[in-house]
């Protein structure tokens, strides 16, 4: 089993009409870890629920984190699950003008 590739579940409400946000959010993880996942899937729930799990860690949280994740948070999240060494490359870069 040890060659099986990671399993990522997006776990949304359906009454917050959250499978736009979570299939994107899908999207966004498949085009970056496309060689890397064996599946994402999307769970539809209800009550407010936004968890994102890499098999059973759990990397994101919407109450617990505060909201949703940035498409680079969330990538480098689910690499530090996955791949902790891999170079996102532009996604790991610092933006901030005043560090460097």
């Amino acid at each position: 089993m040890s060659g099986e590739k990671p399993r990522v579940s997006i776990l949304y409400c359906t009454q917050c009409n959250w499978l736009l946000r979570a299939g994107w959010m899908a999207q966004e993880l498949l085009s970056t870890f496309s060689d890397g996942l064996g599946e994402v899937a999307l769970i539809p729930g209800t009550g407010g629920s936004f968890e994102i799990r890499v098999g059973e860690a759990l990397v994101w949280e919407r109450k617990r984190d505060g909201g949703f994740p940035g498409p680079k948070e969330l990538k480098q999240r689910v690499r530090d699950v996955i791949e902790p060494g891999r170079d996102l490359g532009h996604t790991d870069r610092v933006t901030d003008a005043g560090q460097g």
